[in-house]
């Protein structure tokens, strides 16, 4: 999550349109993933999807959903907004895993998640009725994919992280390629999705990898990591 807090900087610093940015990071995760995944998985996508279809293509889809929603929200609400959203991801995280997944979740992790979701709730409030509530549902839908997200990866600790999210990758680039515009950018804007495209995805592979060691609501507990940065 502290790798993950770079990303309301790199957006805000290039001024680039999210779809601009999403789809050169695509392009960054998608590289980085594959080479990865040569010299350690080393699992063809054919296999891993045969393995856990479902959910592979389920996480992939809603990563797809998460990254985009993320980055777009970074450039239409303020990014205190977007980061304090971000902090309801334990309370969804706890709710979608006693809901799909019968996962108990402790009396202090959930005194904990009615603080934060109680924080969110009036930051959204606040924002009924202002030009970026837009920004702030999109953060919402975002975090929302990622805590589902958090609840299959804990589920299916077998499940190749690295092809799901190279699988994940390719749907945004598959959305953005045609409507987003990625060399009319300067050069802050290439610098900053350079950023962005080592330390995002770095930071997505370890956050898939932490639910096979934690519940996902405890794993989502330090969400307000990327708050505070």
């Amino acid at each position: 999550m502290l790798i993950l807090s770079t990303d309301s900087f790199f957006v805000r610093w290039s001024r680039a349109d999210a779809l601009d940015i999403a789809l050169i990071v695509a392009v960054f995760s998608f590289v980085l993933y594959g080479v990865l995944n040569l010299f350690t998985e080393r699992v063809g996508p054919v296999t891993a999807v045969r393995a856990f279809p479902i959910p592979v293509l389920s996480v992939a889809a809603l990563a797809g959903v998460s990254q985009i929603g993320f980055i777009t929200a970074l450039t239409r609400t303020p990014v205190s907004n977007v980061v304090v959203i971000v902090a309801a991801t334990p309370a969804l995280a706890g709710i979608f895993g006693r809901i799909f997944f019968g996962e108990r979740t402790s009396r202090g992790v959930w005194t904990a998640i009615a603080i934060t979701f109680s924080g969110v709730t009036i930051i959204v409030a606040g924002s009924v009725g202002e030009p970026h509530l837009d920004g702030d549902l999109l953060a919402l839908t975002a975090i929302a994919a990622f805590a589902l997200n958090m609840n299959i990866w804990r589920r299916y600790p077998d499940m190749s992280r690295l092809i799901t999210l190279s699988i994940s990758s390719s749907i945004v680039i598959a959305i953005t390629v045609f409507v987003a515009s990625p060399f009319s950018l300067d050069a802050r804007a290439y610098v900053a999705c350079a950023g962005m495209g080592l330390f995002n995805p770095t930071g997505r592979l370890l956050n898939s990898h932490a639910p096979r060691f934690a519940p996902a609501a405890e794993v989502a507990l330090f969400t307000p990591v990327e708050t505070v940065a």
